[in-house]
């Protein structure tokens, strides 16, 4: 037996790997607002707020919503090099950017899924194109219910007749920021640009007639003609994320929850698209609430569907891992 110490936290390559790949999480407009910081032992999730979206996220919703999902895209990498990290949310009540400090303790045998899902980190991506529908579901589902519910959610799968419906909803969230320029000058800011380490890159953007096959999506510039997926009409489901309040805690909750569903949903093999346009109006999430038919409050939506492997875009752009992580051994 080993007389050497057990090791109070991974080393520091191993912290800046697993935040790196972590960092590969989905965000709102792929603003990647966080910001990490290693102080000793412990490390702590931090809410970029110079990342803010006035027009689209004024309350910060979004914001926090993109970090639980950062925030569990990290764990599951750190559980891949078997350690566990015990968080404590919303730590301190006057730091209101302070959303998460981890703790570790070795963990030498995490369950399989937790390597399944690690491994699917680098090959997630948000597919807008239209979906096929999703193969093996019924298995999936079981899956991904547990996953969600163990973050205070349920997962709302939409029935068929609930899709015109909705595609209204979108369509009508579109028309109503059609003449906000403040909106539209923060969606021009975010997407379509080469060479960034930020925002919704041209290769992820869909055409007029791609959208349209799909029904539901956000109005985001156009890239240019483009007919990928022919005819194909979407038949991907309709998941909603429901919460049962809206608070910092629960979008943090619902991060999370979005994250262990997109992931689970790549390593078995189907794709996604997660929407928050609808949700982010009072009146989509009423209509969301009405179809869901419970109580609850709507969070985000998600495309669960399948699609070619050919039709893989390329990784979305990511910023340097100097710019989300710092070490330093006091506070954050």
């Amino acid at each position: 037996m080993s007389d050497e110490p057990v090791p109070r936290a991974p080393d520091l390559p191993t912290v800046r790997a697993v935040i790196e790949l972590g960092c590969r999480a989905p965000s709102v407009h792929n603003t990647q607002p966080w910001r990490w910081v290693l102080d000793g032992t412990r490390l702590h999730l931090l809410r970029d707020t110079e990342r803010h979206l006035d027009a689209a996220d004024p309350h910060g919703r979004q914001a926090v919503i993109s970090c639980g999902a950062v925030l569990h895209h990290v764990q599951t990498a750190f559980a891949s090099h078997c350690w566990h990290t015990e968080v404590v949310r919303l730590p301190d009540p006057a730091r209101p950017d302070l959303l998460a400090t981890l703790e570790f303790q070795p963990w030498p045998h995490p369950p399989v899924g937790m390597f399944r899902r690690a491994e699917a980190i680098q090959r997630r991506y948000t597919d807008r194109l239209p979906m096929a529908e999703p193969f093996g579901w019924a298995s999936v589902r079981l899956v991904l219910d547990t996953l969600v519910q163990d973050h205070d959610l349920t997962l709302d799968v939409l029935d068929e007749d609930a899709r015109a419906r909705l595609a209204l909803a979108s369509e009508q969230s579109g028309a109503l920021r059609t003449y906000d320029p403040q909106y539209q000058a923060e969606i021009v800011w975010w997407t379509g640009h080469l060479d960034t380490a930020q925002g919704v890159p041209p290769s992820a953007l869909v055409s007029d007639s791609e959208r349209a096959r799909v029904g539901i999506a956000r109005d985001f510039p156009t890239p240019g003609p483009s007919a990928r997926r022919g005819e194909l009409r979407d038949r991907a489901h309709l998941a909603v994320l429901t919460a049962t309040d809206e608070s910092p805690m629960t979008w943090l909750h619902t991060g999370e929850a979005l994250s262990a569903l997109l992931l689970e949903c790549t390593a078995s093999g189907l794709s996604t698209c997660a929407l928050t346009h609808i949700t982010e109006l009072v009146s989509g999430r009423r209509l969301l609430s009405s179809l869901i038919g419970h109580p609850g409050v709507p969070q985000v939506i998600v495309r669960i569907g399948f699609a070619p492997e050919q039709d893989q875009p390329p990784l979305t752009p990511r910023r340097p891992l100097t710019d989300v992580f710092t070490e330093k051994r006091a506070s954050p």
